[in-house]
Parts: C-alpha cells; sequence; structure tokens
C-alpha cells in the first residue's frame, strides 16, 4: 500500500475548519432533531452508524490483540461514548454556542497541564474569564444541570484525547478507532434503546439520526484525518478554538438560538485562550 499522499498547508486549514462547521452543524440539528427523538436516542443513533460504516470499511483485526490494544480502544470507545452522552443532554438544555464553549474547558485544562508553563496558565485565566462571562448572562433557560452535563462532557473530551493517543500508540492504521467506536454505540444501548422505544420511530427520526452521525462524526473525522498530513497537531489545536464561533452561528441558523454580547464576549476570550494555549504549545518552551 502506498503512503498517504501529503497535502498542502492552505488545503489542511481548509479541510479543518470544514471539519469544525460539520460537527457544530451536527449539534444545530440535534438540538432540531430532539423535537422527535431524546439526547440518548441520538447519541446512539451517532454512535451506532458510525461504528457500522467503520467497521464495514475498515474491518478491524480482532484475533490475536493484546490485552493493552484491547484496554486502548475500550477506553477510547467508552470516553466516546461519555462525552456525546453528556454534551447532547447539555445542549438539550443550554443553547449550542455557549454549550461548546464551556465544553472546551476540558481539553483546554489538559493542554495547562500538559505544558507545565507558566505561560499556559495566562491562556487558561483568560478562558475562565471567559467563562465566567457566558454563565453569568441570560443563556436562554441555562440551569445547573445543563452546565454539570457541559462540564462533565468537557472533563470526558480530555479522556478522549489521551485515549486517541493511546490508541494512536498501540494501534496501526484505524482498527482501533473501528472497535473503540462500536464500544461507543455498545455502552449507548442501556440508554437509547429505551429512549428510542419510548417515542414512535419515523423515517423522519432516523433521517435525524443518521444527518447527526454523518454530519458529526463520519465526515469531520474523515476531514480532520487527511488535514492533520499538512499541518502540525499544535496547529490543528488552533483551528479547534473556532469551535465556540462556529457552534454559536449554526444554533443561531439552525434551531433560533439567539446570544447577547455578553455571551459573545466571553466565547471569545474562550477561543482566545484556548488558541493562544495550542500556539504557545507548538512554538515549545
Amino acid at each position: 500500500m502506498s503512503p498517504a499522499r501529503p497535502v498542502s498547508l492552505r488545503a489542511a486549514l481548509a479541510l479543518a475548519v470544514a471539519a469544525q462547521l460539520s460537527v457544530n452543524a451536527a449539534s444545530g440539528f440535534a438540538v432540531k432533531a430532539f423535537e422527535v427523538a431524546g439526547p440518548a436516542s441520538m447519541v446512539l443513533f451517532r454512535n451506532g452508524l458510525s461504528a457500522l460504516v467503520l467497521l464495514a470499511l475498515v474491518r478491524p483485526r480482532l484475533k490475536g490483540l493484546s490485552r493493552q490494544e484491547w484496554a486502548a480502544a475500550a477506553a477510547y470507545g467508552l470516553s466516546l461514548a461519555t462525552m456525546n452522552s453528556f454534551f447532547y443532554e447539555a445542549i438539550n438544555l443550554i443553547p449550542v454556542g455557549p454549550a461548546v464553549t464551556m465544553e472546551m474547558l476540558g481539553p483546554l485544562a489538559l493542554s495547562v497541564i500538559l505544558a507545565r508553563r507558566w505561560r499556559a496558565w495566562l491562556w487558561a485565566v483568560a478562558a475562565l474569564a471567559g467563562v465566567a462571562l457566558v454563565s453569568g448572562f441570560d443563556l436562554g433557560g441555562v440551569n445547573a444541570l445543563g452546565t454539570v452535563f457541559i462540564l462533565a462532557a468537557g472533563a470526558s473530551w480530555a479522556g478522549y484525547i489521551l485515549s486517541a493517543r493511546w490508541v494512536g500508540r498501540v494501534f496501526v492504521g484505524a482498527d482501533g478507532m473501528a472497535i473503540g467506536m462500536a464500544v461507543a454505540a455498545l455502552a449507548a444501548l442501556p440508554r437509547g434503546l429505551p429512549d428510542l422505544l419510548a417515542r414512535p420511530v419515523g423515517p423522519g427520526t432516523l433521517a435525524w439520526g443518521a444527518l447527526v452521525a454523518l454530519l458529526g462524526t463520519l465526515v469531520p473525522y474523515a476531514l480532520e484525518m487527511i488535514a492533520l498530513r499538512g499541518m502540525s497537531a499544535a496547529t490543528f489545536g488552533v483551528m479547534t478554538a473556532l469551535a465556540p464561533a462556529s457552534a454559536a452561528l449554526f444554533g443561531w441558523i439552525i434551531a433560533g438560538q439567539s446570544l447577547g454580547w455578553g455571551v459573545v464576549g466571553g466565547m471569545a476570550l474562550v477561543t482566545a485562550g484556548t488558541a493562544g494555549a495550542a500556539w504557545d504549545e507548538a512554538r515549545g518552551p
């Protein structure tokens, strides 16, 4: 098999932006989907359909896997399922833009801890100030439970990053990701299946589920894998900082969620803090 062809930095940046737009559009569509299906149902659709597609395309080797490989894939799948579950429960209560903003505290905290440099704390303080602004203004029905859910999603996102690195170290190719996605689908069954069967399942429900799975997992993951051939992981981290803005945009376009200037200012601070931390990591000590 010939090695993957690298892409130019310009193309990689465009793909990274497209991946962000895709995953945040999926969040906006998920909010609309809650009219016919619950958050747990959407998590089951997203993880389940993504797992079926990946298993069919990758056809991972299952025999002869070591305990370390199984542990890495299980950690990856469980962290993914937890992250998606908490996030979808949160955006059922909190507008998408502020939710994504607060969720980014998870990977930002991980970046600060791993960096072990005083400059990283400055970016963290800026981001925390932004979250304080976001949570201090009217978010359109935010409540304590929604805040707990999104902070738990952020912590799960940090765990997902660590487990994804582990999968990348112990697996060759996409086998680990495919197995991990299957684990995520199985983990979503206990809550997702009863939630799905509690409502009438029609073509509309299936269409929403397929759309969320496609835009939320399959398309962005494929785009990100190609983008990382043309940029460093640190540069990719800077691009990830665009998530609050794109999430707010699609929350407004798709779900009709509008935000005040105070919330927008807080989101800008979190974006600046996240981008600064990633850029500082790229520069090195």
